[in-house]
């Protein structure tokens, strides 16, 4: 309540004030109009007598109470007038001047008060932000990045093989070329050498290559003699509905002596000793280069050869096979390969023997799971072995681990090798006609690691129980006289734990080092004693190594463990470990002629691979290479 009281009180001494202020200053005008109006008329006649002067200034003046002048009028002083003192009072926006000298007029109290006032417009300053220049705070967080790359390791089980042509799939940035050249040459021994090859087509709709090989060479011992030849002709053909024809012709040779007979006093006939080997077939098949709109690919292959021997021993081979694969999707394909193998064989030289049929007939499906780090496997074999019929399981899984670097891999898979006289005198050249013919079947549990060490090593290894069932031996004939002739033995049963190692080293083109061993440990045989001709060890090693631009040097290097053998007594024997290493090398002389110089078994190790046969020893070779290209 008391705050309304002072409100109101205070209020009205302000009204108050107020009209005694504008009283006081309406009595003031009048007297001063009266005033300024007797100056004004003293000015005036002063200026018409010459006895005025006037004084031009800067600055607008206006009498404070009096009405507004002329310029000319405002500005005009009268000489006689003493000079003015003038008091300055500094206030806020403005300045006022006062008057303080005595104005010779009837009013001598009378002052002046001049007002000058500047006015400068200006705005007001207004509060900024202030930005303050700094380093970014360090980012210590790693992005972690993950690249799905699928391995592409390659492991090759090199062999020492002359380079020849060979007809390769069409690619966008593969060029045919047409080469042609001739390679001949001759060492110690009487041992001549020659090969030619050739490449024709297009290298779009057609690629056709040829190649030829003879070579021979005669030991120090009696009949130590051998001679191989072979031609092969391939073709590749591509038609216009995305299909691709693949076909091949060949005849191969393989004459050699069975010169291993003791003693070595004995005079035997050669022809009688004389295995002449010759193969003649051919092959044939269609694939689809491109998958049908359902997902589906084939390739069936048909294979044809007639295999014969001086002996009066034949053979025909015919085999078709039909993969088919099925693709659901990107994860799951369907696998399915029936397989007809069929051998028809006979030998008119024993007259309790007129002919043999071995055929072998399976169908192999199987259903495949893949994934970027991870595949399996599942399947089922059944398989008629002639009259016995098996089924055998094909389950194999793979996964990736360290960082995708290594591929862990296991399964349990069977499989049927089938021997034949063909397959049987390829592994051991000596045999003499076989009498029947087997198959042999084989159950392998196995588990693996393959993968890069860094970007110049990778390596794999594989560690396998086998349970095998009819595997074909090759053990010495004790009969008298005939003990240089090897015998074909069906041994029913051996399990063996078999250990697989290979190492390769690579640097871009110039240097290629392969090294691996396999260890096989055989056991439980329930007929013979031994595994005759098989090897328990083998330690091989390869070196291709592109010295200079020009200069090339290829190296074979082979340890191994001898094979058990049997003697005239139906005791077993074991040979001697053998070592043996090779060294090759070839530059240019001329544009299109190279050199070339091969040392074979230099280190002279009169080794055996087989009981009583003993190899050449060292064999020195050289020749040139002529390119037609």
């Amino acid at each position: 309540m008391m705050y309304y009281i002072k409100k109101i009180l205070l209020f009205t001494l302000l009204l108050t004030l107020s009209a005694t202020a504008l009283n006081a200053q309406h009595a003031h005008k009048k007297k001063k109009k009266a005033a300024t109006t007797k100056v004004a008329k003293k000015q005036t006649s002063a200026a018409k007598k010459g006895k005025g002067r006037v004084r031009r200034g800067t600055e607008a003046a206006t009498r404070v109470g009096s009405p507004a002048l002329p310029l000319e009028e405002s500005k005009v002083m009268p000489v006689d007038v003493a000079p003015k003192r003038k008091e300055v009072v500094n206030l806020t926006e403005m300045t006022i001047i006062k008057d303080t000298t005595t104005v010779e007029d009837t009013l001598s109290t009378a002052k002046e008060v001049i007002i000058t006032s500047s006015f400068k417009p200006s705005l007001r300053n207004a509060s900024k932000i202030n930005f303050t220049a700094a380093t970014p705070v360090l980012d210590t967080t790693k992005l972690q990045l993950v690249y799905n790359i699928p391995s592409q390791n390659l492991f090759f089980s090199y062999q020492p093989v002359p380079i020849k042509p060979l007809a390769l799939a069409a690619d966008s940035a593969f060029t045919w070329e047409h080469h042609q050249y001739v390679k001949a040459g001759f060492g110690n021994n009487s041992s001549p050498y020659l090969e030619a090859g050739a490449s024709f087509g297009d290298g779009k709709l057609k690629m056709i290559t040829a190649h030829g090989k003879y070579q021979s060479a005669k030991g120090s011992l009696p009949l130590q003699d051998y001679n191989k030849a072979g031609i092969d002709l391939i073709g590749i053909f591509s038609t216009l509905k995305n299909h691709e024809i693949t076909s091949k012709v060949y005849w191969d040779h393989n004459s050699v002596y069975r010169y291993g007979y003791k003693p070595d006093s004995l005079k035997i006939n050669g022809d009688s000793l004389r295995n002449k080997f010759n193969t003649i077939g051919f092959s044939v098949g269609l694939q689809n280069k491109v998958p049908t709109a359902y997902g589906i690919t084939y390739h069936p292959q048909l294979d044809f050869n007639t295999f014969f021997n001086t002996s009066a021993s034949k053979e025909l081979n015919v085999k078709l096979t039909v993969p088919v694969t099925k693709a659901f999707d990107r994860l799951f394909t369907l696998d399915l390969v029936p397989t007809i193998d069929v051998t028809h064989y006979s030998n008119k030289q024993f007259k309790d023997t007129v002919s043999v049929d071995n055929n072998l007939y399976s169908f192999n499906s199987s259903l495949r799971f893949i994934t970027p780090n991870f595949k399996i496997n599942v399947g089922l074999i059944p398989a008629w072995d002639n009259s016995s019929f098996a089924l055998m399981p094909n389950f194999q899984l793979e996964g990736k681990i360290l960082n995708n670097k290594v591929n862990v891999d296991a399964g349990w898979i069977g499989y049927i090798q089938k021997n034949t006289y063909k397959t049987l005198a390829d592994v051991n050249p000596y045999i003499i006609p076989v009498h029947s013919l087997f198959n042999t079947k084989t159950t392998e549990e196995y588990v693996g690691l393959r993968g890069s060490i860094n970007n110049h090593l990778t390596g794999k290894a594989r560690l396998s129980f086998l349970k095998m069932d009819n595997v074909a031996l090759f053990a010495n004939d004790t009969t008298a006289g005939s003990n240089q002739n090897f015998l074909v033995l069906n041994e029913p049963s051996i399990q063996a734990l078999r250990l697989r190692a290979e190492i390769v080293y690579s640097h871009q083109e110039k240097l290629s080092v392969l090294a691996g061993v396999t260890y096989t440990q055989f056991t439980k045989l329930t007929v013979n004693n031994k595994a005759y001709g098989l090897l328990p060890l083998e330690i091989y090693s390869t070196l291709h190594w592109k010295v200079l631009n020009d200069l090339t040097l290829k190296s074979d290097l082979c340890l191994f463990d001898g094979s058990y053998y049997r003697t005239q007594t139906m005791q077993s024997g074991k040979l001697n470990p053998a070592f043996d290493a090779n060294l090759s090398a070839e530059f240019p002389v001329m544009k299109k002629l190279n050199a070339w110089v091969q040392f074979n078994n230099f280190l002279n190790n009169h080794y055996q691979r087989w009981d009583q046969y003993q190899v050449l020893g060292f064999q020195l070779l050289a020749g040139v290479v002529y390119s037609f290209r």
